[in-house]
């Protein structure tokens, strides 16, 4: 008989996969998820336009080429005798016309070229360049930052349908064992050493079980479906995972911790490069204080028709200095500066909570340790208990409720052996991403 139950024990802990179901170990499933993910596609996103943008600032350093083509036709007397004057077509009697003041109307079609040429901007277009070198590489920490908490996601995804059919285990467990209380009951009913009362109550306890085992395989299938829809797969797809993972426990004191921290957590960097764009920020509106001098080619050709009949060149050098604007530019600049202060003291705050999570995972991923040892002790504790009280309620001696109480005490320890478990890989994982360093390479 305890053969034939070990063996329903089994299939009931490990059903079998869906047929024809993927089968992805952890490190599938997260590049599943890492390749997949819509998190990821914003990080990737921002990342891109972060590198447009240098792209942008660095494209500020070449000179511009404008191609322009007007057409005008008009009778206002000085833009026609300007017009004439400019298609080289004004000859001496032209002054003595009595329509110079009431002219027809002129077509006049002007064709030009353009090049501009910067050549000294006060050092702005090299602040906007640091500028957005510094935001594409905070965007590059914030990329790591989010691949690092999409793998804690999937980690916990992915323990979380092992977690469940753990729990489907200890409730089938349960059930089998609840079912064997209603036999031995009815048994004892029939020799007289039960009341009829008792075996309603087994048959209770069976029932609750039968929901326990129902509400672990609906976690079970909850767990499957994030799992799907972190790695971008839709919900109907048949997907099946390996076997669970057991993440390290990081060593170090908590003053090692918190040095790696601050110099590995990517969020920290994020931040680090954030101040730095403010600072180049700050350089490129200061360098509006300064002269800037820009040069100017032009090539043009004016005609009745479209042609290049009369053509004319204009070669200039323009130095500008913003001597007075009424305070607009130093307020820009204090602005910048005070968006400088503000991420400066937003990094000293972050990096203060780094370390504080850095230990409090670090208490709590300790203190899973000792609890999975507590609750394994415990166990073992509960399930000699259990078969005790099952030896004294098959000979008369100990009551129902104190069997149905005991195996309730077993129950709850081989659950909160299985939610240890769980917590165990859970806090490994997020102390290493409370330090940045959640690889799923070496999770």
């Amino acid at each position: 008989m305890r053969n034939t139950w070990s063996a329903i024990l089994f299939l009931a802990a490990w059903p079998l996969g869906q047929a024809g179901a993927e089968t992805l170990n952890f490190r599938q499933c997260t590049e599943a998820a890492l390749s997949q993910n819509p998190d990821m596609a914003i990080s990737r996103a921002q990342i891109e336009q972060a590198e447009a943008a240098v792209r942008e600032a660095k494209g500020n350093r070449m000179p511009r080429l404008n191609l322009a083509l007007t057409a005008s036709r008009t009778d206002d007397a000085l833009n026609v005798f300007g017009a004439k004057l400019t298609q080289r077509r004004v000859l001496p009697a032209d002054m003595q016309d009595p329509t110079l003041n009431h002219p027809g109307a002129i077509n006049n079609f002007n064709s030009r070229i353009e090049l501009l040429i910067p050549v000294y901007n006060g050092g702005q277009v090299e602040s906007y360049v640091r500028q957005a070198q510094a935001l594409t590489r905070a965007a590059q920490s914030g990329d790591r930052l989010a691949r690092q908490k999409l793998v804690k996601q999937v980690l916990m995804a992915y323990q979380g349908v092992h977690t469940a059919r753990a729990y489907i285990k200890v409730a089938s467990e349960g059930r089998a064992a609840a079912e064997e209380v209603v036999r031995i009951t009815e048994k004892l009913h029939k020799q007289g050493m039960a009341v009829k009362s008792d075996i309603l109550s087994a048959r209770v306890n069976l029932e609750d079980m039968r929901i326990k085992l129902t509400e672990a395989r609906n976690a079970e299938a909850t767990a499957l479906d994030q799992l799907k829809l972190l790695m971008g797969r839709p919900l109907s797809a048949s997907v099946e995972v390996a076997d669970p993972i057991a993440p390290t426990l990081m060593t170090g004191d908590d003053a090692a911790l918190h040095k790696q921290a601050v110099e590995a957590h990517p969020g920290l960097r994020a931040l680090r490069e954030q101040v730095d764009a403010a600072h180049a920020a700050v350089e490129a509106v200061r360098a509006g204080k300064r002269p800037q001098f820009n040069v100017s080619l032009r090539q043009e050709w004016n005609d009745r028709t479209l042609g290049f009949d009369s053509n004319a060149y204009m070669m200039a050098g323009v130095l500008s200095w913003n001597a007075f604007d009424g305070g607009t530019l130093q307020a820009g600049i204090d602005r910048a500066e005070a968006r400088r202060s503000e991420l400066a003291a937003k990094l000293r705050q972050t990096e203060d909570g780094i370390r504080f999570q850095a230990t409090d995972a670090r208490r709590r991923a300790l203190e899973a340790e000792e609890r999975a040892a507590v609750r394994q002790l415990s166990v073992e504790q509960a399930g000699e208990a259990r078969r005790l009280v099952k030896m004294r309620y098959e000979n008369g001696v100990a009551p129902l409720v104190e069997l149905l109480s005991a195996q309730a005490q077993l129950d709850k320890t081989r659950a909160d052996l299985v939610a240890a478990h769980y917590d165990l890989a859970v806090t490994r994982a997020e102390l290493k991403l409370a330090v940045g360093v959640l690889d799923p390479e070496q999770i």
